[in-house]
């Protein structure tokens, strides 16, 4: 799989639309066929910050950044953004989430 977490610094003027401003683009890329996941949050720690957290079967991320909906985002989102968003993107050996052995519940 395909693991990415993106750190996007938003401007303070946009960070409470985010959700509303990301959300064509977030609902084309989890209609991808190779998306497994696509899923913001926001930063406990400075509120102009959400974090991306993406992941693609082995040979999906490829087509995502080639689709029309990540070229409009390259186009649309750096109005938005207060600084080039930072990135971890790395292939792992696994197909999906396992559960946390350190912490189960029931």
């Amino acid at each position: 799989m395909i693991f990415i977490v993106v750190k996007m610094p938003v401007k303070p003027e946009y960070a409470d639309r985010w959700p509303e401003l990301s959300a064509e683009f977030t609902q084309a890329t989890l209609a991808e066929e190779k998306n497994k996941f696509f899923e913001w949050s926001r930063s406990v720690n400075d509120p102009n910050t959400y974090v991306l957290v993406e992941g693609f079967e082995d040979d999906g991320a490829a087509a995502h950044v080639q689709s029309d909906h990540f070229k409009k985002m390259q186009e649309e989102f750096p109005q938005y953004l207060s600084a080039t968003p930072q990135i971890i993107s790395r292939q792992i050996e696994v197909d999906d989430w396992d559960e946390m052995g350190e912490l189960k519940i029931g």
